[in-house]
């Protein structure tokens, strides 16, 4: 669909409405009937899944005439096990405890009143993301789950993938009995619908933007509703005086090279000076081994494989298989650069000293700290949330994985007995 822009605001204004309607049936929905809704998109997107790799073979060629690059391809591409775990996520979601209605805490007055601090939906979300159409599953049930409606507005990359996939969340909603504007997808490539919907204060209740520095960027500056931050994932990980060297390769290997261009993959590596030696070299090697452009710091240049980093090398999300590192003097050099380059994403220390792990959980404020694990870990399915609507890295309500409890906030239930204030 592509609607000249004077269209855009009655369209917009459309689908705001039927969410904010279908936002106020979906809040006090059976648990039931939104598990069963999940079940059956996640039989859809199964079932429907050659349609659903075909409509992406679009959106890949698509985003290969407009020259995306190799990591931005691979957040794009769909295919069969990709898709088994956008089923899994969907139907790992439909059996988590509904939040909704959930009793947080509750007490008792002198006055003989009875107070409940009780979990409710936030209401209508918009989702903005780019490239990768899993997001739209993993935002649809969670928003589903939660009792929110969503409006998805996907990468124009993945337009016709994402498109599918909320044509299979609306089956699911329609054999559940719910209102199938709880999903909806904004049918225009047109960024004209962007900006609308950053300013539909009236029926947005949240703005959630997936995606890079420029993206982000745009919504907290024009954004009129509430956003849940997500900048670059710039991930550091920190090898330790007490590094453990095999602890340390494996780590920074799978953190740079599993998945290259997703948020958590690690984009600078930062060395204790007295572990150049025992640890820095191997896992540098190990890194190069496996196609890695390492870039380094002048006491780093002396090793095969490494290139001289420039200033704008550290801070920078690469998304591809290149990695910044940097030889420090002590761990709290190490935290001073994080604070310095580093998004509040995740950040990891490897270290056998209990006490070095310690001050860096303690003296670092990412959203995720990690010892001795990979970056590649910092997802909501990783957590047990069974998915993620994105990583959050604000402070306020929500903060790192946005699972189904992120989504909610929270009314308070007062109880009386004609009771009345003196």
């Amino acid at each position: 669909m592509n609607n000249p822009s004077n269209d855009i605001p009655a369209m917009m204004a459309r689908i705001g409405a039927c969410a904010k309607a279908a936002a106020a049936e979906l809040a006090c929905a059976a648990p039931e009937a939104k598990q069963r809704a999940l079940e059956v998109a996640a039989e859809q997107v199964w079932t429907r899944r050659a349609e659903i790799i075909a409509a992406n073979a679009e959106d890949m060629e698509w985003g290969r005439d407009r020259g995306l690059s190799a990591a931005l391809l691979d957040r794009l591409m769909l295919d069969e096990p990709r898709i088994t775990g956008i089923v899994m996520g969907l139907r790992t979601v439909a059996t988590r405890t509904d939040p909704v209605g959930e009793v947080i805490t509750e007490w008792d007055m002198p006055n003989g009143l009875h107070i409940r601090q009780v979990r409710t939906p936030l209401g209508v979300i918009g989702v903005i993301y780019e490239s990768r159409p899993n997001v739209t599953a993993d935002a649809g049930a969670l928003c589903l789950k939660s009792g929110n409606a969503v409006i998805l507005r996907g990468g124009s990359e993945s337009f016709h993938s994402s498109r599918l996939l909320v044509a299979c969340l609306t089956q699911g909603l329609r054999a559940a009995g719910l209102p199938e504007a709880a999903v909806q997808h904004i049918p225009t490539r047109d960024r004209a619908a962007v900006s609308e919907l950053l300013t539909m204060s009236g029926t947005v209740d949240v703005i959630v933007p997936r995606g890079g520095r420029g993206l982000v960027g745009l919504v907290q500056r024009t954004a009129r509703v509430p956003v849940f931050a997500h900048l670059e994932g710039i991930c550091h990980i920190y090898l330790d005086a007490a590094a453990n060297p095999a602890k340390a390769i494996a780590i920074a290997v799978n953190a740079k090279t599993r998945r290259t261009g997703i948020c958590g993959a690690a984009e600078c590596l930062l060395i204790h000076r007295k572990s150049v030696e025992t640890v820095g070299k191997p896992v540098i090697a190990a890194l190069v081994a496996a196609g890695v452009e390492v870039r380094g710091d002048a006491a780093l240049q002396t090793l095969d494989g490494v290139v001289p980093a420039t200033e704008q090398d550290y801070g920078h999300e690469f998304l591809d298989m290149v990695i910044a590192t940097k030889v420090v003097k002590d761990i709290d050099a190490a935290i001073a650069h994080i604070r310095r380059y580093g998004s509040d994403h995740t950040d990891v220390i490897v270290t056998e000293d209990a006490a070095s792990a310690s001050r860096f959980f303690t003296r670092l404020d990412s959203a995720i700290l990690m010892h001795n694990a990979s970056t590649q870990f910092a997802d909501g399915g990783e957590f047990g949330m069974g998915a993620e609507i994105g990583i959050a890295t604000g402070k306020m309500h929500a903060r790192g994985p946005v699972g189904v409890e992120q989504l909610t906030s929270f009314k308070y239930l007062v109880t009386g007995d004609g009771t009345i204030r003196p």
